[in-house]
């Protein structure tokens, strides 16, 4: 059998439109973008198998003549797991359709704000010099002060400097 090159402009195909629709903000473009993603994994995963065989059962053919089980279990461990996930997609996009009646994700304002500040190192950063806007959630300022729970401790005091 001589090798095609169709099999491998279809993956190649099937991949690029998979990922041209999961950079969409369309939560159902997203989720077509991954199925597409799924097939195009399972035909380079069957395609990897090489040609067609008899049953890999022993005894029923001889071990040249057998095709590889093993691409076949990928590609059925593949598709639980595209199905695992695309069950979850459908839960978001009918959660996102329920809370706000649009499956479009919209614009972060948080994250234009964390890309308009100035370039700095994450180990150059402490968060003592930071807007208090900008500050770490479980940054010290930002810890609430509770009493101790233990009955024999005083309650807990922090100073603020």
């Amino acid at each position: 059998m001589t090798p095609t090159v169709v099999l491998p402009v279809v993956i190649g195909g099937l991949y690029a439109a998979g990922v041209y629709l999961l950079m969409d903000r369309s939560l159902t473009r997203v989720l077509l973008g991954f199925l597409l993603l799924g097939n195009a994994t399972n035909l380079l995963l069957l395609s990897s198998g090489g040609p067609a065989g008899l049953a890999p059962i022993l005894g029923v053919s001889e071990p040249e003549e057998m095709s590889d089980p093993l691409p076949q279990a990928f590609a059925l461990t593949a598709v639980v797991i595209t199905f695992g996930i695309t069950a979850f997609l459908l839960a978001v996009i009918y959660r996102s359709w329920r809370l706000v009646r649009q499956e479009v994700v919209g614009v972060d304002e948080e994250d234009r704000r964390v890309a308009a500040r100035e370039a700095m190192d994450a180990d150059d950063l402490d968060p003592d010099d930071l807007d208090p806007d900008d500050r770490p959630a479980a940054h010290a300022d930002s810890l609430p002060v509770a009493a101790s729970d233990d009955v024999d401790l005083p309650a807990t005091t922090r100073s603020r400097s």
